[in-house]
């Protein structure tokens, strides 16, 4: 639905890359790259969301980077309407809000660096959970999203070592107790 208010897929991009994880940067190579768009296109809309105040740039060597302003007063309700969009509000109504020993969740992935994909990945940590029933719950997300959702679950102790071996810009935190 938003892919109709939003007609530019460039923009509807970026805005994923940038405002469904806060800190996500880029340059524009590396944008050019990753969309499989021209530069051009993508440093046109990069300059509107600049000149919008939308996006801050800093440079390091020769490379401009570019990142979410999580000051402006509509980055909250961007995400919102993002997280809406992906269905993430689907998922900590109908999954996490309903699980006993959760400590947190993490998006990661595709979408955790900003890229919109059709299967979202999670990553669970908690201790003794009833794996039937989550599989239940990710079965009726997955129809009201129209996504695959895969996951995997881990105690503190598992998090820790997979974290530790994850670039922190691929871990993105959804809910947490």
């Amino acid at each position: 639905m938003l892919d109709t208010l939003i007609t530019s897929k460039t923009r509807l991009k970026l805005l994923l890359k940038f405002f469904l994880n806060s800190g996500s940067k880029a340059y524009l190579r590396q944008l050019e790259s990753e969309f499989g768009e021209s530069s051009n296109a993508i440093r046109l809309e990069l300059n509107k969301f600049e000149k919008a105040h939308l996006l801050t740039a800093s440079t390091t060597g020769n490379k401009k980077y570019y990142r979410a302003n999580t000051k402006h007063p509509l980055f909250p309700d961007i995400n919102n309407i993002l997280m809406k969009y992906v269905g993430f509000d689907q998922i900590i109504d109908r999954v996490i809000r309903k699980m006993g020993d959760l400590k947190c969740a993490y998006i990661v992935g595709d979408f955790a660096e900003g890229r919109d994909n059709h299967i979202i990945d999670l990553v669970f940590v908690c201790d003794g959970i009833d794996r039937q029933y989550l599989a239940r719950l990710i079965e009726k997300v997955e129809k009201l999203i129209n996504r695959k959702v895969r996951y995997v679950i881990f105690d503190e102790e598992e998090f820790k070592n997979y974290a530790t071996n994850t670039n922190e810009e691929k871990v993105l935190l959804l809910w947490k107790e």
